[in-house]
């Protein structure tokens, strides 16, 4: 996976204070007077934003989608970061698997969730963890329809996401009342997914490299950070040509799905080049085995402080919605991360 060696990219370097010449980053609480120009086989190189901005069209371009600000997702503001509360009812995910199965457990915990500060509810009926195998569709509806429907004649204040691949299930789901359709394939995995993803209210495109089954067999890339940049920018631009709009689009660069602990690292580090594809940026990390694999913590249930440290960073890169398991804490900590940004946002 690669494109052209002189290509141009350009990858906001995040700041935190509003000073002359900075840009808002994406709308975030995030800001950058610098550009890391990145191109592929050579070495970076920072330069101010109108110098950047100088040199190509295309940076020039990249630079004025980071900037800009993102509109509302699926009815959520994004002016300040949003949580997206996990819910699999499943019985075999890697962290959470079998604990909300049931539907009355699913809607309790669905409401927990949403009482406790979560923007959105992501729902899944399929689980997608290395080696996992497929579910027949009907057996994925059965997993996730009474539970939307329970959410939604319970009055969950929360917009609810679906978590699938498969167009049969997101087109439900939608009908069902989620509307947001979050497809780790970003629209690949289900030929029928593009017209189901016209109708939706929002979309979120992820990158994996490959399926659950065979993901993380020797996972390889020329330049991760800029062949996933790439290969989400081709999912924006099929789902525009559908007639999707950038403003109903979140892309997510997929940690942990076909990535070693040292791509992880590298996505995060510099996340903020997502923000060049015009599109609300979501990081998944929660209670991910690269954060077992730095702490020594085997137990994925136990993963809380590492997940709330790398969504925090992920903020730190303007990244406007975290994906969590733990709701409660990560809310009590992105309040905490609000209110140290304030004064170097001038508010």
């Amino acid at each position: 996976m690669s494109g052209a060696s002189d290509r141009l990219y350009a990858r906001p370097v995040p700041c935190f204070e509003a000073r002359p010449g900075a840009w808002r980053l994406a709308g975030s609480r995030v800001f950058f007077r610098e550009i890391e120009v990145l191109r592929r086989n050579a070495s970076p190189e920072i330069l101010p934003v109108d110098a950047a901005v100088a040199i190509s069209p295309v940076l020039a371009e990249a630079v004025g989608r980071a900037g800009a600000s993102r509109p509302d997702l699926a009815g959520v503001s994004l002016a300040k970061p949003a949580i997206m509360g996990v819910l699999n009812v499943t019985p075999d995910s890697f962290s959470d698997g079998g604990v909300h199965e049931g539907v009355a457990a699913a809607i309790g915990h669905g409401m927990a969730m949403a009482e406790a500060g979560a923007g959105i509810i992501d729902i899944g009926g399929e689980s997608t963890r290395p080696g996992a195998q497929p579910v027949p569709e009907a057996q994925e509806l059965d997993r996730v329809l009474p539970v939307i429907e329970g959410l939604r004649r319970a009055g969950c204040p929360a917009p609810i996401s679906i978590d699938t691949r498969n167009a049969a299930v997101a087109h439900a789901a939608l009908s069902a009342g989620a509307t947001l359709f979050n497809d780790i394939s970003a629209l690949t995995h289900d030929p029928a997914s593009l017209e189901v993803a016209r109708a939706a209210p929002a979309l979120c495109l992820m990158h994996a490299l490959g399926d659950p089954q065979t993901m993380q067999r020797d996972p390889r890339y020329d330049d991760v950070l800029l062949d996933i940049y790439d290969w989400l920018e081709a999912r924006v631009l099929a789902a525009e040509a559908a007639g999707i709009p950038r403003a109903r689009i979140a892309v997510d660069p997929g940690i942990g799905f076909g990535k070693t602990l040292e791509h992880n690292l590298a996505l995060l580090r510099r996340l903020s080049l997502f923000h060049g594809l015009g599109c609300a940026v979501l990081l998944g990390v929660s209670r991910k085995r690269f954060i077992g694999t730095l702490s020594g913590e085997g137990d994925a249930a136990r993963r809380a402080p590492g997940s709330i440290a790398a969504g925090l960073a992920g903020l730190d890169q303007g990244a406007h919605l975290i994906r969590v398991h733990d709701v409660p804490e990560t809310v009590q900590a992105v309040a905490v991360w609000n209110a140290l940004r304030e004064e170097g946002a001038g508010e």
